[in-house]
């Protein structure tokens, strides 16, 4: 197959690097652009793919397109591609562009998928949620999910669900490294020094998600399993049920949530 991808930042970097370790396209034929050269450059030095010149060579050049442009610039980019012929798979990672703006500003004439991935990709954990629009084929949603799998965990869902994935794994790393941070100063507050405070937290952090996921147990399951009758888990534990943690969080999560079915109104 023949890929392109517009849009040169980091997500699309890692998406490249993953997809490229994976065998699915060889180097040859991926075709890049991005309106800030340099970044280009950087693509194509690192990964020693093709500069296309422009989005709408890409388009022509490539079957399979990967959106990865920033949601403020993406009607612009749509703009340079609308006039692009032929059929193509368009898939899109913009958050809050819905696949309907999408078909309608590049002239109906493609097949589109929306993504919401998450930037823990770049290590290759990602966690990325796809949505079929009306063309699209089965075999072009295995085809995402594939790609998708180069760098993580994918699951497919309607797009009606996309607002709630970009709350709880796009968003997601946010809210953890919050959590890392708040740990770390609590650390420092106690007495360590920040260096050891701040490597404690962090693969303690690293630890925890890695249980989590061996075991296949529920977070309540290995939540209770550290949690001593009158201890100190229970004393820590406590006292976010004092400050209503839980109810923070799914606050958090609505918020999110909103903001971006707000993103998409608008």
């Amino acid at each position: 197959m023949t890929l392109g991808i517009i849009g040169c930042g980091k997500m699309g970097g890692a998406l490249l690097g993953g997809i490229l370790k994976s065998g699915t396209v060889v180097e040859d034929e991926v075709f890049v652009h991005d309106a800030y050269a340099p970044a280009v450059e950087e693509m194509v030095k690192t990964f020693k793919v093709n500069a296309a010149g422009s989005n709408a060579n890409v388009i022509d050049s490539a079957e399979t397109i990967l959106l990865c442009v920033k949601p403020q610039t993406f009607p612009g980019m749509m703009e340079e591609i609308a006039d692009a012929v032929g059929d193509r798979l368009l898939i899109s990672i913009a958050a809050g562009i819905t696949i309907d703006t999408i078909e309608a500003g590049t002239g109906g004439r493609h097949r589109i998928i929306r993504v919401m991935p998450n930037t823990p990709a770049l290590v290759g954990r990602g966690a990325s949620a796809y949505a079929l629009g009306s063309s699209a084929t089965a075999k072009d949603g295995a085809l995402a999910e594939h790609l998708l799998a180069s760098v993580g965990y994918v699951a497919r869902v309607e797009e009606s669900q996309i607002d709630a994935v970009t709350a709880v794994s796009g968003s997601g790393p946010a809210y953890f490294f919050q959590m890392v941070e708040s740990l770390i100063a609590g650390g420092i507050e106690q007495g360590l020094d920040p260096l050891i405070a701040r490597e404690l937290a962090v693969h303690t952090a690293a630890g925890a998600a890695e249980l989590l996921m061996r075991t296949g147990e529920s977070p309540t399951t290995l939540r209770e399993n550290v949690t001593s009758p009158n201890g100190t888990t229970f004393a820590a534990l406590e006292s976010f049920r004092e400050a209503n943690f839980d109810q923070i969080v799914r606050n958090a999560v609505k918020a999110a949530h909103d903001r971006s079915v707000e993103l998409g109104a608008s």
